[in-house]
């Protein structure tokens, strides 16, 4: 659900929001409904608007999520011998 502005945060349209990170905007209001962005809706009639430093959390923890990931991945196509060096093996099935 979305959260009140902190105060003092600077609140952008959803429009530039979408337009700084190639979605819709109908995307990014699903963002801030889901909690992955905060926002609020403010004004007669009541408008939705993204809290700027909102932006930036989502794109690190989408950059650290992509991380984890490319290791996950590199870590299920490496052999054993890369994972553990080239020893002697001691207790062979």
């Amino acid at each position: 659900m979305p959260e009140s502005a902190q105060p003092g945060a600077r609140l952008i349209a959803p429009a530039q929001v979408a337009s700084a990170l190639s979605l819709s905007v109908d995307e990014v209001i699903a963002l801030v409904i889901d909690g992955q962005l905060r926002g609020t809706r403010v004004g007669v009639p009541a408008q939705w608007r993204v809290e700027e430093d909102s932006v930036t959390d989502y794109l690190d923890d989408r950059a650290e999520e992509s991380r984890r990931m490319a290791l996950w991945r590199e870590s299920n196509a490496a052999s054993f011998p890369e994972l553990w060096g080239s020893g002697r093996v001691r207790n062979p099935d």
